[in-house]
Protein backbone atom coordinates (compact mmCIF):
# COMPACT_ATOMS: atom_id res chain seq x y z
CA UNK A 1 0.00 0.00 0.00
CA UNK A 2 0.83 3.83 -0.30
CA UNK A 3 0.39 6.57 1.91
CA UNK A 4 0.55 9.59 0.26
CA UNK A 5 1.54 12.56 2.82
CA UNK A 6 3.12 15.36 3.39
CA UNK A 7 5.39 14.72 6.15
CA UNK A 8 5.33 18.14 7.90
CA UNK A 9 1.82 18.72 8.75
CA UNK A 10 -0.07 17.61 11.47
CA UNK A 11 -2.46 15.10 10.16
CA UNK A 12 -0.12 12.63 8.39
CA UNK A 13 2.03 12.88 11.64
CA UNK A 14 -0.80 11.53 13.59
CA UNK A 15 -1.00 8.31 10.73
CA UNK A 16 2.63 8.03 11.26
CA UNK A 17 3.07 7.84 14.99
CA UNK A 18 -0.49 5.45 15.00
CA UNK A 19 1.59 3.17 12.71
CA UNK A 20 4.60 3.01 14.44
CA UNK A 21 2.52 2.52 17.81
CA UNK A 22 1.49 -0.86 15.84
CA UNK A 23 4.59 -1.40 14.53
CA UNK A 24 3.29 -1.27 11.17
CA UNK A 25 5.03 1.39 9.39
CA UNK A 26 7.04 -0.99 7.14
CA UNK A 27 3.33 -1.73 5.56
CA UNK A 28 3.27 1.42 3.67
CA UNK A 29 5.14 2.85 0.82
CA UNK A 30 5.30 6.78 1.90
CA UNK A 31 5.26 9.23 -0.82
CA UNK A 32 5.52 12.94 -0.21
CA UNK A 33 2.77 15.59 -1.80
CA UNK A 34 4.13 19.03 -2.24
CA UNK A 35 1.54 21.34 -0.59
CA UNK A 36 2.84 24.32 -1.91
CA UNK A 37 3.62 23.43 -5.00
CA UNK A 38 0.02 21.96 -5.43
CA UNK A 39 0.46 18.22 -6.02
CA UNK A 40 -2.55 17.53 -4.14
CA UNK A 41 -4.60 19.53 -6.66
CA UNK A 42 -3.40 17.56 -9.66
CA UNK A 43 -6.16 15.51 -11.54
CA UNK A 44 -4.08 12.59 -10.22
CA UNK A 45 -4.59 13.24 -6.61
CA UNK A 46 -8.06 14.39 -6.78
CA UNK A 47 -8.98 10.94 -8.13
CA UNK A 48 -7.28 9.09 -5.33
CA UNK A 49 -9.13 12.39 -2.74
CA UNK A 50 -11.73 14.68 -4.15
CA UNK A 51 -11.83 16.47 -1.25
CA UNK A 52 -7.63 17.41 -2.22
CA UNK A 53 -6.13 16.78 1.28
CA UNK A 54 -3.50 14.89 3.01
CA UNK A 55 -2.95 12.01 4.12
CA UNK A 56 -4.54 9.45 1.40
CA UNK A 57 -3.97 5.58 1.75
CA UNK A 58 -3.89 3.82 -1.47
CA UNK A 59 -4.22 0.02 -0.92
CA UNK A 60 -3.19 -2.67 -3.29
CA UNK A 61 -6.21 -2.82 -5.23
CA UNK A 62 -6.20 0.94 -5.72
CA UNK A 63 -8.71 1.83 -3.17
CA UNK A 64 -8.65 4.77 -1.76
CA UNK A 65 -9.14 5.96 1.83
CA UNK A 66 -8.95 9.54 3.18
CA UNK A 67 -9.56 11.24 6.84
CA UNK A 68 -6.86 10.54 9.31
CA UNK A 69 -9.18 8.80 11.51
CA UNK A 70 -10.72 6.25 8.79
CA UNK A 71 -7.13 5.48 7.69
CA UNK A 72 -6.41 5.05 11.87
CA UNK A 73 -9.39 2.64 12.21
CA UNK A 74 -8.46 0.42 9.33
CA UNK A 75 -5.12 -0.32 10.64
CA UNK A 76 -7.05 -0.78 13.90
CA UNK A 77 -9.45 -3.28 12.56
CA UNK A 78 -7.26 -4.80 10.35
CA UNK A 79 -3.76 -5.45 12.80
CA UNK A 80 -5.78 -6.85 15.62
CA UNK A 81 -2.80 -8.23 17.62
CA UNK A 82 -0.98 -4.89 17.29
CA UNK A 83 -1.65 -2.70 20.50
CA UNK A 84 -4.87 -1.34 20.18
CA UNK A 85 -4.89 2.31 20.27
CA UNK A 86 -8.72 2.92 19.50
CA UNK A 87 -10.44 1.31 22.97
CA UNK A 88 -11.53 -2.59 23.87
CA UNK A 89 -14.39 -2.94 25.09
CA UNK A 90 -17.90 -0.31 24.21
CA UNK A 91 -17.03 1.75 26.92
CA UNK A 92 -13.62 2.31 26.28
CA UNK A 93 -14.89 3.19 22.70
CA UNK A 94 -17.18 5.52 23.67
CA UNK A 95 -14.76 7.46 26.00
CA UNK A 96 -11.95 7.45 23.44
CA UNK A 97 -14.62 8.87 20.95
CA UNK A 98 -16.11 11.60 23.21
CA UNK A 99 -12.13 12.65 23.48
CA UNK A 100 -11.06 12.31 20.07
CA UNK A 101 -14.50 15.04 19.27
CA UNK A 102 -13.04 17.09 21.95
CA UNK A 103 -9.50 17.07 20.79
CA UNK A 104 -10.99 17.28 16.86
CA UNK A 105 -13.11 20.17 17.27
CA UNK A 106 -11.82 21.89 20.21
CA UNK A 107 -7.90 21.55 19.26
CA UNK A 108 -6.84 20.52 16.34
CA UNK A 109 -9.34 22.31 14.33
CA UNK A 110 -9.01 26.02 15.61
CA UNK A 111 -5.12 25.24 15.44
CA UNK A 112 -5.16 25.08 11.60
CA UNK A 113 -7.78 27.52 11.31
CA UNK A 114 -5.45 29.79 13.05
CA UNK A 115 -2.14 28.49 10.97
CA UNK A 116 -4.81 29.10 7.72
CA UNK A 117 -6.00 32.43 8.53
CA UNK A 118 -2.47 33.93 9.99
CA UNK A 119 -0.01 32.70 8.21
CA UNK A 120 -0.87 33.05 4.63
CA UNK A 121 0.24 29.80 3.95
CA UNK A 122 -2.85 28.95 1.32
CA UNK A 123 -3.21 32.81 0.32
CA UNK A 124 -3.34 31.82 -3.10
CA UNK A 125 -6.28 29.59 -3.06
CA UNK A 126 -8.15 31.00 0.13
CA UNK A 127 -9.69 33.88 1.69
CA UNK A 128 -7.95 34.84 5.06
CA UNK A 129 -9.39 36.40 7.61
CA UNK A 130 -7.20 37.26 10.37
CA UNK A 131 -9.71 38.34 12.98
CA UNK A 132 -11.53 34.48 12.87
CA UNK A 133 -7.80 33.12 12.63
CA UNK A 134 -7.17 34.99 16.10
CA UNK A 135 -10.23 34.13 17.60
CA UNK A 136 -8.82 30.66 16.60
CA UNK A 137 -5.64 30.98 18.68
CA UNK A 138 -7.58 32.26 21.76
CA UNK A 139 -9.66 29.10 21.84
CA UNK A 140 -6.51 26.59 21.17
CA UNK A 141 -5.09 28.50 24.85
CA UNK A 142 -8.59 27.83 26.44
CA UNK A 143 -8.18 24.26 25.33
CA UNK A 144 -4.78 23.83 26.62
CA UNK A 145 -5.91 25.43 30.33
CA UNK A 146 -8.93 22.69 29.82
CA UNK A 147 -6.34 19.97 29.06
CA UNK A 148 -3.80 20.84 31.86
CA UNK A 149 -6.96 20.90 34.41
CA UNK A 150 -8.22 16.98 33.33
CA UNK A 151 -4.38 15.87 33.58
CA UNK A 152 -3.95 16.49 37.06
CA UNK A 153 -2.90 13.24 38.86
CA UNK A 154 -3.04 11.09 34.84
CA UNK A 155 -0.32 9.60 32.84
CA UNK A 156 -2.92 9.91 30.08
CA UNK A 157 -5.72 11.54 28.07
CA UNK A 158 -7.89 8.71 29.19
CA UNK A 159 -8.44 5.06 29.51
CA UNK A 160 -5.29 4.85 31.76
CA UNK A 161 -2.84 3.82 29.27
CA UNK A 162 -1.64 5.12 25.85
CA UNK A 163 -4.39 6.08 23.24
CA UNK A 164 -4.94 7.84 19.55
CA UNK A 165 -6.57 10.68 22.10
CA UNK A 166 -2.29 11.07 23.30
CA UNK A 167 -1.31 11.01 19.64
CA UNK A 168 -4.02 13.89 18.36
CA UNK A 169 -3.48 15.97 21.25
CA UNK A 170 0.35 15.58 21.20
CA UNK A 171 0.45 16.18 17.48
CA UNK A 172 -1.41 19.09 17.50
CA UNK A 173 0.53 20.96 20.51
CA UNK A 174 3.62 20.31 18.89
CA UNK A 175 1.83 21.70 15.63
CA UNK A 176 0.74 24.89 17.19
CA UNK A 177 4.11 25.80 17.52
CA UNK A 178 4.02 27.44 13.96
CA UNK A 179 1.70 29.92 15.60
CA UNK A 180 3.68 30.90 17.91
CA UNK A 181 1.50 28.43 20.89
CA UNK A 182 2.96 27.04 23.35
CA UNK A 183 2.24 25.05 26.75
CA UNK A 184 3.05 27.92 29.30
CA UNK A 185 5.25 27.38 32.44
CA UNK A 186 2.23 27.10 35.12
CA UNK A 187 0.66 24.09 33.14
CA UNK A 188 2.99 21.46 34.37
CA UNK A 189 0.37 18.62 34.03
CA UNK A 190 -0.03 19.57 30.79
CA UNK A 191 4.00 19.72 30.26
CA UNK A 192 4.78 16.40 32.12
CA UNK A 193 2.29 14.67 29.88
CA UNK A 194 4.21 16.23 26.81
CA UNK A 195 7.05 15.25 27.67
CA UNK A 196 6.40 11.58 28.57
CA UNK A 197 4.69 11.18 24.87
CA UNK A 198 7.53 12.70 23.12
CA UNK A 199 10.27 10.00 24.56
CA UNK A 200 8.01 7.67 22.61
CA UNK A 201 9.89 6.38 19.89
CA UNK A 202 6.66 6.80 17.69
CA UNK A 203 7.45 10.60 18.27
CA UNK A 204 10.33 10.72 16.48
CA UNK A 205 8.83 9.58 12.76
Amino acid sequence: MKIFETKTAPNPRRVRMFMAEKGLLEKAEFVEIDLMKGENLTPEYVAKNPMKKVPVMELDDGTCIAETMAICRYFEESYPDTPSLLGDTPLEKAQLEQWMRWIELFFFMPTGMCFQHTSGYFKDRMNPIKEWGEECGQQVEKFLHFLNKQLEGKEYICLDRFTAADINAFTTIAFARVINIRIKPEQTNLQAWFERIKARPSAQV
